[in-house]
């Protein structure tokens, strides 16, 4: 009976390390958006990572996924609010602001 309480503990103890571990490794990232384009046009991160967009600018943008179909869209997004999304698989992901689609960025995912 011991033993078997000890090997629980040891495992939970495990589990415990091993989750903190994975959520150092998935810290936020971040993407502004300013003077018409997107600040960290190419931003490689971990699965499970959740990237924030904020717009610096003086008028909106969106953030959209230029695949279809579309895992992300944004709203318009006016000065200083923000959008997250978060990449929970390997993958590289392009993305667009569809209300200027010049500005364009990728999200690589390893």
């Amino acid at each position: 009976m011991r033993d078997t309480i000890f090997l629980a503990l040891g495992s939970l103890c495990f589990l415990a390390a091993a989750g903190l571990a994975y959520a150092a490794d998935t810290q936020p990232a971040s993407v502004t958006i300013d003077n018409f384009s997107f600040n960290q046009a190419s931003l490689t991160v971990k699965a499970g990572t959740r990237v924030t967009w904020t717009n610096r600018d003086d008028i909106p943008h969106t953030v959209v996924d230029a695949d279809d179909p579309k895992a992300m869209k944004s709203p318009p997004l006016d000065t200083g609010e923000q959008f997250e999304h978060t990449f929970a698989k390997a993958g590289t992901f392009h993305y667009f602001c569809s209300l200027h689609p010049h500005m364009q960025g990728t999200i690589v995912v390893q």
